[in-house]
C-alpha cells in the first residue's frame, strides 16, 4: 500500500506502486483523481478500450473528466448515465464515453446496439463495464476505484501493449 492502513495520512503526492503490468496509487482528492485521468490521457490511441469500476462516486466519471480536458475537450463532461454513451471529437480521435450502469444484464448491450463502437478506431472510455458481462471485448487498460479513507484507491492493470504502453507514459507525466 502507498498509505497508512487508515488512511489519516495521505501522502502529499499520489505515489505509484507496481508490478509488471498491474499498478496502483492512493488518490488523496478528486483533483489527484482527474490528474490521474490527464496523465493517462498522454497514452491515448487509437482504438484503444479503458474500462473503469468501482461503487457510485468512487471517482470514475472524475477520472474520465480528467483525461478529456487533458486532450483538450471543453464541453461539460459528465457521466451519461441516461445515454448510455456521449461522444468527444479531439482532432482525429473518436472518444466514447459509456456508462452501463442502468443495465441488468449481458443482453441489454447487444441490444443497445452499442458494440460496433468497439471495433475500429475509437477510443472507448467504460464505467461499470461488468454489467454488459462477457459481451465487452477484453480492455487495454482495466482501473478499478475503491473508497480509502477520504481518498480513493486506484488499481489499473495493464492487458495488452497498448495498455502497458499507456501506463508506461503515464507513469512518466
Amino acid at each position: 500500500m502507498t498509505h497508512p492502513p487508515d488512511h489519516s495520512q495521505p501522502p502529499a503526492k499520489a505515489h505509484w506502486t507496481s508490478t509488471s503490468h498491474w499498478t496502483s496509487t492512493y488518490l488523496p482528492d478528486e483533483d489527484a483523481t482527474a490528474g490521474l485521468g490527464a496523465k493517462l490521457a498522454a497514452g491515448i490511441g487509437p482504438g484503444m478500450r479503458i474500462y473503469l469500476r468501482g461503487d457510485l462516486g468512487s471517482g470514475k466519471t472524475t477520472l474520465i473528466r480528467g483525461l478529456l480536458r487533458a486532450l483538450g475537450v471543453k464541453d461539460t463532461v459528465k457521466s451519461p448515465s441516461y445515454a448510455l454513451v456521449e461522444l468527444y471529437v479531439v482532432s482525429r480521435l473518436n472518444l466514447y464515453h459509456f456508462d452501463f450502469y442502468r443495465f441488468l444484464n449481458a443482453r441489454e448491450f447487444e441490444e443497445a446496439g452499442l458494440a460496433d463502437s468497439f471495433r475500429g478506431e475509437g477510443v472507448c472510455l467504460v464505467e461499470w463495464p461488468e454489467r454488459a458481462g462477457d459481451a465487452l471485448p477484453r480492455p487495454d487498460l482495466d482501473l478499478t476505484l475503491a473508497y480509502a479513507g477520504s481518498g480513493r484507491e486506484i488499481s489499473v492493470k495493464a492487458q495488452s501493449a497498448a495498455g502497458e504502453r499507456c501506463l508506461a507514459q503515464a507513469k512518466n507525466a
